[in-house]
């Protein structure tokens, strides 16, 4: 093997090990529950999409600010991500990976809301390291009571 081969080779295990850092970190900062903005550049672009079951939402202040509202419906959770299939081409990437979300319903219940999916990810590499241009979650199939939503989180209002 040449020396531009194992470059080749290791600036995509490089690539592909902080890519599933940076999906780690932000389940993990959902559940650590702190939303500012330096949590939303930690994890997103200025212009990002993020497609959820609440809503359609874009740029970061405007995810920022429905991630605040839709997470204060929560009194701890807990996010796993896995089973993560990454495509790297050059500066920008995909990430496809099983999401499993448990809520504990803040509304004073101790109801717990379940929810199954998956998450779609695209990425680009900018100046700070790899950051979320887009997501997409789709969930598969939820168990227990939802949260009430209020009206600035109900799906029509939120694009």
């Amino acid at each position: 093997m040449n020396t531009a081969e194992m470059q080749r080779q290791l600036r995509a295990l490089t690539d592909r090990a902080e890519i599933t850092d940076l999906m780690d970190r932000y389940l993990r900062s959902l559940d650590d529950g702190v939303f500012d903005e330096e949590w939303a550049r930690a994890f997103h672009t200025e212009d990002v999409t993020a497609e959820m079951p609440i809503g359609t939402v874009h740029g970061r202040d405007a995810l920022l600010a429905h991630i605040r509202r839709g997470m204060a419906l929560f009194d701890r959770t807990v996010h796993l991500g896995t089973n993560a299939v990454i495509e790297v081409d050059g500066d920008r990437a995909t990430a496809r990976g099983a999401q499993l979300s448990t809520h504990v319903l803040a509304d004073g219940s101790g109801g717990l809301f379940i929810s199954a999916g998956h998450a779609d990810t695209e990425l680009v590499r900018t100046a700070d390291g790899w950051r979320i241009s887009a997501s997409a979650l789709r969930v598969v199939w939820t168990q227990g009571s939802p949260p009430r939503l209020p009206a600035e989180l109900a799906p029509a209002s939120a694009a």
